[in-house]
C-alpha cells in the first residue's frame, strides 16, 4: 500500500483543502502516515501570506526531502501558486502544483513516477472563474468542522499578495455547501464553521444569491445540525439581511470575526480598506442591538507604513470603546510584491513592538471584562479535548457558542456534543465552569 505524509503551513483553509487532498490519495489506497515518518509521498500544502511563510514553506520542503530522497515531493498551495519556479530550483522537488487543479496530483504522481521529469502543474490563477470542488466527508481532528464556502478574494489591500496567490472571488454552489454540511453532521459534528478566503464575500458574484440566502438555507435544510459559525466577515458584508438572519437564527452563533486591521480612516486608506471608521461603529452598533451579549473578535495590524502614534490611538481607543472581546495583533510585515512593501515610511521595529504590547494588554482587558458578564450564567458547550496543562485531571476544554474558551469536569463520552455548563469563574484565556447536563442523547453515533 502506497503511503502520503501531508504538512500544512498556514490558515484554515489550508488546513481544510489538506483534508481534500487527503481524500483523493484515500480514493486511490493511499495510507496516510505522520509527516515525522518516512513516506513514498510528501505532500506540503504551502503558504505566502509573509516572506516568513515562504521561508517556513522551503524549510518544510527541505525537512521532507532529506527524511526520504527517494520519495516523490508534491509542493502545492499558496506560495506553489505565486512563485513556482522558486519552488522548482530546490534540488529534490518532483511536482507543483497551485491553489487549483488539486486533482491533477494524482496523475502527475503516476507521471512523475513513469518519466522521472519534475512537473511545474501551475496555471494563471487569474483567468480562474469557477469554484474547485473538492469533498471533505471527515476530519482528522474531531469536533469541529470546517466547511469551505467560497476561494479567492477581489479586495487587493495593499499589504496583501493573498488576490495572487488564490484569484478573483467564486462561490461554491449552495446545493454542494449544504450537501456537504449534511455529510458532516451525519458523521458526527455538531457545529460547523464557514470559511473561505474572503468567507463574507459569498454570493458576491452569483445573481439571485447571498449568504443570507444560504445561512437560512443551512437552517432549514440540514438536519441535526445545532451551530453555524461564520469564520470571518467583513463589515461591509454585514448587511441588513444577514443581521436580520442571524437574529432570526437559532444556530447561527452569537460570535462574530470582523477584521478591523486599523482604527483610523487615513490608515485604513492607505491600506485601501474600503469603509470608514464611522460606517464600521454603525453596523457595530446595529449588530449588538439584535444581538445583546454577541463576542467580537476581530484582526488588527500595528505599524503600518507611516502610522503616527495619533492614528495608533486612533486604533486603540476605537478598539476600547467598542469593546472588542478579543483581538489577533499583528506588527505589519513587509511581504515582497505589495505595494505596502515600497511604501517609504516604514515604521521601526521597537515602535511596533511597543504598540503591538499596548494592544495586546487592550485586548487582555477586553476579554476578562467580555468574559466576566457571563459569570454564573449556564451557556451551551461542545467539550473538544482533556485539558492539556492537567491531563489527568478529568477536565475537558470547550467553546461556548459566544466563543468563550471553558475548562470543566466532563467524560469522554462527551466530546463532540452539546452541554450545558455553568460558568463559575470568568477569566481569559480560561474560564472555569461546572458540568449541567448533556442536552440531548444521541441517535447517530458520535465522530470517533
Amino acid at each position: 500500500m502506497p503511503t502520503v505524509a501531508f504538512h500544512t503551513l498556514g490558515c484554515k483553509v489550508n488546513h481544510y483543502e489538506t483534508e481534500a487532498i487527503w481524500q483523493l490519495f484515500k480514493e486511490q489506497g493511499y495510507e496516510r502516515l505522520d509527516y515525522e515518518n518516512t513516506s513514498d509521498v510528501y505532500v506540503i500544502n504551502t503558504c505566502t501570506v509573509t516572506n516568513t511563510g515562504d521561508k517556513k514553506s522551503r524549510q518544510v520542503i527541505r525537512r521532507a526531502i532529506r527524511k526520504n530522497p527517494d520519495a516523490v515531493i508534491c509542493v502545492t498551495g499558496c506560495y506553489a501558486q505565486t512563485s513556482p519556479a522558486e519552488i522548482m530550483a530546490i534540488p529534490g522537488v518532483d511536482i507543483v502544483v497551485g491553489t487549483q487543479d488539486r486533482r491533477k496530483m494524482l496523475e502527475y504522481i503516476e507521471q512523475y513516477k513513469d518519466e522521472r521529469q519534475p512537473i511545474n502543474g501551475v496555471g494563471n490563477i487569474m483567468k480562474n472563474r469557477v469554484y474547485e470542488e473538492l469533498q471533505v466527508p471527515a476530519f482528522t481532528d474531531r469536533t469541529r468542522a470546517s466547511l469551505k464556502i467560497q476561494e479567492g478574494c477581489n479586495n487587493f489591500c495593499t499589504f496583501c499578495i493573498i488576490p495572487w496567490a488564490r484569484g478573483l472571488m467564486r462561490s461554491r454552489d449552495p446545493e454542494e455547501v449544504i450537501r456537504q454540511a449534511q455529510q458532516l453532521v451525519d458523521a458526527g459534528y455538531k457545529e460547523i464553521v464557514l470559511t473561505g478566503i474572503h468567507t463574507g464575500g459569498y454570493g458576491e458574484d452569483m445573481k439571485d444569491y447571498n449568504l443570507a440566502m444560504l445561512l437560512r438555507d443551512l437552517e432549514e435544510k440540514v438536519e441535526g445540525l445545532k451551530r453555524i459559525r461564520i469564520s470571518s466577515i467583513e463589515a461591509s458584508q454585514l448587511t441588513d439581511e444577514v443581521i436580520e438572519v442571524i437574529d432570526n437564527s437559532n444556530m447561527v452563533v452569537r460570535h462574530l470575526h470582523i477584521p478591523l486591521q486599523s482604527g483610523s480612516n487615513t490608515v485604513l486608506k492607505r491600506m485601501r480598506r474600503k469603509y470608514t471608521m464611522e460606517f464600521f461603529a454603525e453596523r457595530l452598533e446595529k449588530l449588538k442591538k439584535a444581538l445583546p451579549g454577541l463576542a467580537v473578535t476581530s484582526d488588527v495590524i500595528v505599524g503600518f507604513p507611516g502610522e503616527t502614534e495619533e492614528e495608533f490611538m486612533e486604533t486603540y481607543n476605537f478598539i476600547k470603546e467598542h469593546k472588542f472581546s478579543e483581538l489577533h495583533v499583528f506588527p505589519y510585515s513587509k511581504r515582497t510584491g505589495t505595494p505596502a512593501a515600497r511604501m517609504t515610511d516604514q515604521i521601526d521595529e521597537e515602535v511596533k513592538n511597543e504598540r503591538v504590547h499596548r494592544l495586546i494588554e487592550l485586548s487582555n482587558q477586553l476579554a476578562k471584562e467580555y468574559a466576566s458578564q457571563f459569570e454564573e450564567e449556564v451557556l451551551e458547550v461542545i467539550p473538544e479535548e482533556i485539558y492539556k496543562e492537567k491531563p489527568d485531571s478529568g477536565l475537558y476544554v470547550g467553546y461556548t457558542d459566544n466563543y468563550l474558551k471553558v475548562v470543566f469536569p466532563a467524560a469522554e463520552d462527551m466530546v463532540g456534543k452539546l452541554v450545558k455548563v455553568k460558568i463559575t469563574k470568568a477569566g481569559y484565556p480560561y474560564n472555569e465552569g461546572q458540568f449541567v447536563r448533556v442536552l440531548e442523547e444521541e441517535k447517530t453515533t458520535a465522530v470517533s
